[in-house]
């Protein structure tokens, strides 16, 4: 990551239909394009998490139109940080990168009020990153 790049992110779970979602969209919103966010699933998904998609419509983001994407070794590659969630061994190592593993309940399966702590603990972990990757001025 050099000071004329932007720093990226890929968040990495393995359906990319709940938690990986609402933290690129969450990233993608709080940075205001100052990071560039991917998310990928290591056995995607065929839709986003309805219940994910509302919890996230109720803080004014919108994923309705996401779409969950297979991981693959060049969304590693091109990105300077990757965060795991759940997605255990699928997920290919890079020497020289950034890795984290957020432990986070699953939404698959709930409903949006079982989703919303899991919105919720999201948002500060990527308010967090936010302020690692892009320090104040």
């Amino acid at each position: 990551m050099t000071s004329t790049t932007k720093p990226s992110v890929l968040f990495v779970c393995v359906h990319n239909a709940g938690r990986s979602q609402m933290a690129a969209a969450f990233l993608s919103h709080l940075s205001e394009g100052r990071i560039e966010v991917r998310s990928a699933g290591s056995a995607p998904a065929d839709s986003v998490n309805p219940a994910a998609v509302e919890a996230m419509a109720e803080v004014g983001i919108d994923m309705s139109t996401e779409i969950p994407k297979v991981l693959t070794t060049e969304a590693v590659q091109d990105s300077d940080v990757v965060i795991t969630m759940g997605c255990g061994d699928a997920c290919p190592f890079f020497p020289g990168k950034r890795y984290e593993d957020w432990k986070l309940e699953d939404p698959a399966g709930q409903g949006v009020d079982g989703v919303r702590p899991i919105r919720d603990e999201i948002r500060k972990r990527i308010e967090n990153l936010i302020s690692e990757l892009l320090p104040a001025a």
